[in-house]
């Protein structure tokens, strides 16, 4: 630590984060202070502002907030000065804002729209390690009713029977479904196998009068739907 570092209590009011928060509102604080403010207290030598600056700048090609979901607890942990609690703190703040971002979403939701789907579910997935395929099961007027994760890890035709998701829809009361999964290369465009997986719940929702309204795969910040492709 150099000789003629401030701690947070030296600083002047102005460039204290809990201070400026009070004063100003959160949205004046830049993104290491309020990461700053949940880490709380710094080490011996460091300050709660630096390790803010240390985390957010972990991955030098993913800096920044976006990189907190990529982050494990053990990752975190490496920085001195961050043990598990702190690590586990950031870990739920980061995992809060996901599911905020989320539920804005939902409540602007519009089934009319692949755009406004894959905009819900986007930061729930595009940064998940494995592929996750998910049903999102609709009322009569395609309100959502309630989603569920089928399966992880490689969503492949062989293994996935339509049985496991109408079985779903048929507990749930849905009347219309929309598949949805992600691609953790973070290109979404569609395999034999997603075409193939479409075509087979297709036909058996026709048969059971269960309507599969779309298949959305979610990339890195992007999305294809069957629908607007003219795949389904």
């Amino acid at each position: 630590m150099g000789v003629n570092r401030l701690t947070v209590k030296e600083l002047p009011l102005s460039e204290r984060p809990y201070e400026k928060c009070e004063k100003f509102g959160a949205e004046i604080l830049t993104d290491a202070e309020l990461l700053a403010v949940i880490i709380r207290s710094g080490s011996r030598e460091e300050r709660s502002i630096d390790l803010a600056h240390k985390v957010l700048n972990m991955d030098r090609y993913k800096k920044g907030l976006i990189n907190l979901h990529h982050l494990t607890i053990k990752d975190l942990t490496k920085v001195n000065g961050i043990g598990r609690v702190k690590a586990i703190q950031i870990k739920c703040i980061a995992e809060l804002a996901k599911r905020m971002s989320k539920l804005r979403s939902i409540e602007k939701f519009n089934i009319n729209s692949p755009s406004a789907v894959a905009s819900c579910y986007m930061e729930d997935m595009r940064y998940l390690t494995q592929e996750h395929l998910k049903i999102i099961m609709l009322d009569t007027k395609n309100n959502i009713i309630n989603d569920k994760v089928i399966t992880k890890g490689t969503v492949n035709a062989s293994l996935i029977t339509p049985r496991e998701v109408f079985i779903e829809s048929i507990k749930n009361e849905a009347v219309n479904i929309i598949l949805l999964h992600n691609h953790p290369s973070g290109d979404p465009t569609p395999s034999k196998e997603d075409i193939l997986i479409t075509k087979r719940i297709f036909k058996s929702g026709e048969l059971l009068e269960v309507q599969l309204l779309d298949h959305i795969i979610i990339g890195d910040g992007q999305y294809v739907s069957f629908k607007e492709k003219g795949l389904l």
